[in-house]
């Protein structure tokens, strides 16, 4: 499957953004997907993921309660919409996927095979 994440841009704290990565493939729906990001100079962290039928979400702890993960299997598109942000969400956003049983919740980087390009998000203080 090909990934390609876009939505990103400048915003300022508090603002919001949706991200979008869309998937190549008939069998999204086979796939559970996941958001991590990466900031200048640290590693790549896990952001949110979500189940291959969009039943079962998992959040970082630092961004549970403004950061909502949903997938529409129709479209073979993933958003993650991001609500009050920081200066500290600044980083480049990728999407990844990966063949799972039903319900299950990927968390860590290892566990994706196929990664988008990343779409940069910078939050302006």
């Amino acid at each position: 499957v090909q990934l390609q994440a876009s939505g990103g841009g400048l915003v300022q704290a508090g603002g919001s953004l949706r991200l979008s990565c869309a998937a190549s493939g008939r069998t999204f729906s086979s796939y559970a997907m996941g958001w991590f990001r990466q900031a200048p100079g640290k590693d790549r962290e896990f952001v949110a993921a979500i189940s291959r039928g969009g039943t079962n979400t998992l959040y970082a702890d630092s961004v549970k309660g403004r950061f909502t993960i949903s997938r529409d299997n129709a479209k073979n598109t993933v958003y993650l919409q991001m609500n009050s942000l920081k200066p500290e969400d600044t980083a480049v956003y990728y999407c990844a996927a990966d063949r799972t049983v039903a319900g299950a919740i990927l968390r860590y980087v290892y566990e994706y095979q196929y990664w988008g390009q990343g779409t940069e998000v910078t939050v302006s203080s």
